[in-house]
């Protein structure tokens, strides 16, 4: 692989970090740009140029030296974007607007963009396929639908070589790059804090779905395994043309499933508290990445969720011993 130079929008946080990481080994060169409002400068790997600033400014440093985006500036947080939802549509979707025009105005023409299987919203049938119709539930989930619509448009209309790439449950660590999320929300990294002694118990949110114990069922994609489609994109991504490809395993895993899992790699006993279903809670998330296991030549190879677990608790004693 020739060397490349590439600018990584949000690469302070957890899986932009692990991106930079990844172009960094491969030999490329990376200039991450994070306005470090839920990044951290710690996680940006050794090795990138670090521009604390907005992807809204991204015209100020983008020029035609560059080879291509990478793109993961968004906020995420389903619970906020509902009460806050001009916040979404302001970063989500204006700045990725402003980055579009940057790209257009300096003749970057290659974008892989972090999407994510919010997108479809309650799914009709598992596993989820890019076809699957899209309904997102949230306004977290609409903003990123909607920057999907303005690649398709800036793909068309102007020659952008773009990949989507829509995200299920990602988790697990690489080095010295984890889950730091303030405040957390998924699971793995709260079930290990209870483990840490940072959290009481766990809640199950509902234990009478229609699936084998009663909890929801999620599919978990190393950070690692979604790292490398991001390189493999870089390769796939044509001229006039935005694919979209799901990542996940195409397994999913249970809350109960995860909690025990924990229980085993930490050896800690886990409490667990009985809760109220959440709303708009699918009993059953999995992807189908047929799609990029087809036109990226996408092989995840750490589905063991002991291994992405194991993974986790490592980064999580790690950021304890650091504290």
């Amino acid at each position: 692989m020739s060397q490349h130079k590439y600018l990584v929008t949000g690469g302070a946080g957890y899986v932009g970090s692990v991106v930079a990481a990844h172009l960094l080994e491969a030999g490329h060169e990376v200039t991450v740009l994070d306005d470090l409002s839920t990044g951290f400068r710690e996680g940006v790997p050794a090795g990138a140029a670090f521009i604390e600033g907005r992807v809204q400014d991204a015209a100020r440093w983008l020029d035609p030296s560059y080879d291509g985006v990478l793109h993961f500036a968004a906020f995420s947080q389903v619970g906020e974007s509902v009460a806050d939802p001009e916040k979404y549509w302001t970063n989500n979707v204006g700045g990725t607007m402003a980055l579009l025009a940057a790209m257009r105005g300096a003749g970057v023409r290659k974008l892989v963009f972090s999407s994510t299987a919010a997108t479809y919203g309650e799914p009709v049938s598992t596993p989820i396929t890019e076809s699957a119709p899209t309904a997102p539930t949230s306004p977290y989930g609409a903003s990123k639908l909607a920057v999907d619509h303005m690649i398709s448009g800036e793909s068309a209309a102007h020659g952008l070589a773009a990949v989507s790439l829509r995200y299920f449950n990602v988790a697990g660590a690489y080095g010295t790059c984890g889950e730091r999320h303030d405040p957390e929300s998924h699971l793995i990294p709260l079930v290990l804090q209870v483990a840490q002694g940072r959290r009481e118990s766990i809640a199950v949110y509902g234990d009478d779905y229609p699936t084998p114990d009663g909890t929801c069922v999620r599919d978990y994609i190393h950070v690692a395994d979604l790292a490398e489609a991001h390189l493999l994109a870089l390769d796939a991504a044509e001229p006039g043309n935005h694919l979209i490809c799901n990542l996940g395993n195409g397994n999913g895993f249970s809350v109960r499933e995860v909690v025990e899992t924990v229980r085993k790699v930490t050896g800690h006993p886990i409490p667990e508290t009985p809760a109220p279903r959440r709303a708009g809670d699918p009993a059953v998330l999995v992807a189908s990445a047929d799609t990029a296991r087809e036109k990226l030549g996408w092989k995840p190879s750490r589905a063991d969720l002991a291994g992405i677990v194991a993974d986790a608790w490592a980064f999580a004693r790690r950021e304890e011993q650091d504290v």
